[in-house]
């Protein structure tokens, strides 16, 4: 683990949490990200999880393809490889993916922009363990958020009740053995997340790197139970930058790393549709002027980035 982003025990929130709260929202208003441990999520389950991935991942191409649903913003189900491209950049990234969101009652108000989730019949114990794996980071990350709302003067409940139908996605990737060493494309191109926060559980293999504020890139590779936690791009727009959304990629390893395949899985904790990202009276400061006049829903907000990011 890189030693220069922290990677703080989240057990201390119940114990210490006074200096817990400190140090996690230093260290988020430093890095935008933070290695969090202590969290509980047992290894069994997300090894199960992976071994449910890589099995989707390894079926044949047309067979995936029976997941992939047009049109559809890669909301729910597969999207193929070579289709999402970083903002800004000339050239696709190099991975396929599957999105899994929350599980809601049809008649909810949210399902014309939440669909209903779609299951690889192939693999049947893909449902199982995906979506466990999504309900234990999204307990997780609202205890992140809680801390964080108490660092910046908020009551500690404040990001409940606007996150429980958040549209969070888990997205399992797989970016494939690259096989030509001259190939302009990254596996993923120089990124903001788009949400509120990500926690990104066990990758494979390294090659996640995180821009400093001095334009440095500093490798971040989680080891052993950490799990990675980054600010995304609707809560520094909510927090006036006081929690900055860190630009982050995934370069092509050297060698005959390149040559295996590597896995990852973030899940992007969002909030619910009709929130109202409006900068936090809190964060707004003679020295911090608020950057946002006009405030944007979440969904409003998604939309506009996924055309971005050639998803829509």
């Amino acid at each position: 683990m890189s030693s220069r982003i922290p990677t703080l025990d989240i057990r201390r929130f119940d114990s210490d949490r006074e200096a817990f709260v400190a140090e996690l929202g230093a260290a988020y208003r430093e890095w935008g990200f933070a290695g969090i441990s202590g969290h509980g999520i047992p290894q069994a389950e997300i090894d199960a999880a992976y071994a449910a991935f890589k099995a989707f991942f390894a079926l044949p191409e047309e067979t995936k393809m029976k997941y992939h649903v047009p049109g559809g913003g890669g909301a729910r189900g597969y999207t193929p490889f070579g289709v999402e491209t970083a903002k800004g950049s000339k050239h696709f990234d190099l991975k396929e993916f599957w999105h899994i969101g929350r599980e809601i009652p049809d008649d909810s108000k949210y399902r014309d922009v939440m669909p209903p989730n779609q299951w690889p019949e192939e693999v049947p114990e893909f449902r199982e363990h995906g979506y466990g794996i999504y309900q234990a980071l999204d307990a997780l990350g609202a205890r992140v958020l809680s801390a964080l709302a108490l660092h910046i003067g908020l009551p500690e409940d404040f990001f409940a009740d606007k996150t429980n139908f958040g549209n969070s996605i888990l997205r399992p990737i797989h970016y494939p053995p690259i096989t030509a060493d001259d190939i302009p494309n990254v596996r993923a191109g120089a990124h903001g997340d788009i949400n509120f926060i990500t926690l990104l559980v066990g990758a494979s293999a390294a090659g996640l790197e995180v821009l400093s504020k001095q334009g440095e890139w500093v490798p971040f590779t989680s080891e052993g139970e950490t799990i990675v936690v980054n600010i995304g791009d609707m809560l520094e727009r909510l927090t006036n930058h006081v929690y900055p959304s860190t630009i982050h990629r995934v370069v092509n390893p050297p060698g005959e790393e390149a040559r295996k395949p590597r896995y990852s899985v973030p899940f992007f904790l969002h909030p619910n549709p009709d929130f109202l990202i409006d900068v936090l009276p809190s964060c707004i400061s003679a020295d911090n002027p608020s950057r946002y006049p006009e405030p944007i829903t979440a969904q409003g907000f998604l939309d506009e980035r996924l055309k971005e990011i050639k998803l829509k």
